[in-house]
C-alpha cells in the first residue's frame, strides 16, 4: 500500500487528507448555519471539491486507480447538482 511511497511523500499525503477532512468538516458549519440558500449552496459544493480531494489524495496514498474514477464521478455530480441547485434558486424551476 504506502510502504511503495517515499516516506516524505507518504507523509505529506496524510496531511493533505488531514487537512482535507478538517476543511470539510468546517464548511459544513457553513451548511448548518449558513444565513441564505446560496452561503448554503456554495459550502454544499465547497464540501463535494473536498470528497473529491480527498478521494484523489487516497488513491494516490494507497496507489490504487479505482478511486481516480470514483473521483471524477462524484466531479461530475456534484456539477451537475451545482448547475441544478443554482438554476432552481435564480429561476425557482429546475425544468421548464
Amino acid at each position: 500500500m504506502a510502504s511503495d511511497l517515499p516516506a516524505t511523500l507518504a507523509t505529506l499525503l496524510n496531511l493533505a487528507l488531514v487537512v482535507s477532512a478538517l476543511a470539510t468538516l468546517v464548511t459544513s458549519y457553513r451548511v448548518i448555519r449558513g444565513p441564505t440558500t446560496p452561503d448554503r449552496v456554495v459550502a454544499l459544493d465547497t464540501i463535494g471539491t473536498n470528497v473529491v480531494a480527498v478521494a484523489l489524495l487516497f488513491a494516490m496514498l494507497s496507489m490504487q486507480g479505482f478511486f481516480i474514477d470514483v473521483s471524477l464521478v462524484l466531479a461530475i455530480i456534484g456539477f451537475i447538482s451545482t448547475i441544478t441547485v443554482a438554476r432552481f434558486v435564480t429561476e425557482g424551476d429546475i425544468i421548464e
